[in-house]
């Protein structure tokens, strides 16, 4: 959490839950070699492994077949989905990554979320502009060949909406990470620093703002600190290192590491450079966070440290019965590095150290894992991620004490699944 509402500390222990006894389970990442489910092709007569089969006897499809790939048709259920009642059109709304299905930290990008406030907007890189006014010395228009010119940085961020997880505030709701997390998407990002793009421009002394305003039909505006932009973002044209797709601004994005997704202006066409903000729609009846005494809070731009686990989850049950079983998930942080993980298999009770593997950077997400020997006991799965300044996920109930059920944005905290002793899972609150 940010500053104002965490908690710090690294407890291990917590209050007493309600009653579910949890027996039988060996966490490690050392499981023995005779708990591994293996078939033996002998006794189990397997003639998919023993016999022919038609993908070894006959040629497939050549190189120029699909000259973009694709993934596989065995794959066509890893796909974003919506929550259509979420929204009042399309146009405006949002779907969800499929969190429960990826591995690693890298989002592809057919799988990154999407959230349009006036759809898509379709833009030939050859017609779109980029301006710079305002509290600036030269005002200046980029065209995309000249963005191009200057100096190009690569860095992997994640992305997360600020109403991510917000339909949990008041209780569990959506029943799958992808609906209840689906919102953050983590890529690799190519493009150039906003601070060379100020500079050449020339900031006056009394700059102390940045509007940026997209090319959709919302027009899309944001104020933006210019601090923050001298300090780390991106004016982007890549993404895992091919361009921006359309529906994630293509031709041109700004990135905020770190920040709320919808001050990452997709389709960037203008940056005024004022002295104070501009208290536009999104960051005043939108994007403020309603606390209980009827106040809101505005500009809580962080995103706070958060993780989930993406299975076992509501969908991604368990299906091959007692054994060994890998719990995975995911946490970020938009203060930095995560540190740690803590995976509790009793609602909370008891907490263990999770396997956080793949590389680490700032502002990115981090895969952890937890090696289980499962005895088919019913278990209460939470993750709780805290990052390198110190900063602890809450409980939700913690979350609620500090700002009430009011609020929409930036809800962290901490998730939990009841998986029962068939596999299956579901979504909901341990008080």
């Amino acid at each position: 959490m940010s500053k104002g509402s965490g908690v710090k500390g690294t407890d291990e222990t917590g209050p007493s839950r309600r009653q579910l006894l949890m027996g039988g389970l060996a966490a490690g990442a050392g499981l023995a070699a005779g708990g591994l489910a293996a078939r033996s092709a002998a006794a189990g007569g397997e003639k998919l492994i023993t016999e022919i089969q038609d993908w070894n006897r006959y040629l497939g499809p050549g190189v120029d077949e699909q000259p973009y790939g694709a993934p596989s048709a065995h794959e066509s259920h890893v796909v974003r989905r919506n929550v259509a009642w979420l929204t009042a059109d399309p146009k405006s709304s949002v779907n969800f990554t499929p969190l429960h299905e990826l591995d690693g930290i890298i989002t592809p990008n057919g799988l990154c979320f999407e959230r349009h406030h006036g759809g898509i907007a379709e833009i030939a890189p050859a017609d779109h502009r980029l301006m710079i006014h305002g509290l600036v010395e030269t005002p200046l228009v980029f065209t995309m060949e000249d963005l191009r010119r200057f100096p190009r940085e690569n860095h992997v961020y994640f992305l997360e909406c600020a109403a991510n997880s917000g339909m949990e505030w008041r209780g569990a709701q959506l029943n799958g990470c992808q609906y209840t997390h689906g919102m953050v998407h983590c890529v690799m990002y190519t493009g150039v620093r906003l601070q060379h793009l100020l500079e050449e421009a020339g900031l006056r002394t009394n700059a102390r703002w940045l509007l940026a305003e997209g090319a959709d039909a919302s027009a899309m505006t944001r104020s933006i600190p210019l601090e923050k932009a001298l300090d780390d973002c991106l004016v982007a044209f890549s993404m895992n290192g091919e361009a921006l797709r359309p529906e994630q601004g293509y031709p041109l994005r700004l990135v905020v590491p770190g920040w709320e997704g919808n001050m990452w202006l997709k389709w960037l066409r203008r940056l005024e450079v004022g002295d104070q903000p501009w208290h536009q729609r999104e960051e005043t009846s939108k994007y403020t966070d309603l606390l209980a005494d009827g106040t809101a809070r505005r500009f809580t731009w962080q995103m706070d440290v958060k993780s989930v686990i993406t299975s076992p989850s509501p969908q991604k049950p368990v299906t091959h019965g007692r054994g060994p079983l890998v719990v995975s998930g995911l946490a970020w942080s938009g203060g930095g590095r995560i540190a740690r993980v803590d995976v509790s298999i009793d609602g909370g009770r008891n907490w263990r150290t999770a396997r956080l593997d793949g590389p680490s950077f700032t502002k990115a997400l981090h895969r952890f894992y937890l090696d289980l020997d499962w005895d088919g006991s019913e278990l209460l799965l939470q993750s709780r991620a805290i990052d390198e300044h110190g900063f602890v996920q809450p409980t939700k109930n913690e979350l609620r004490a500090v700002r009430g059920e009011n609020s929409i944005y930036h809800n962290n905290g901490i998730q939990t699944w009841h998986v029962k002793a068939d596999g299956t899972s579901e979504n909901v609150e341990v008080s």
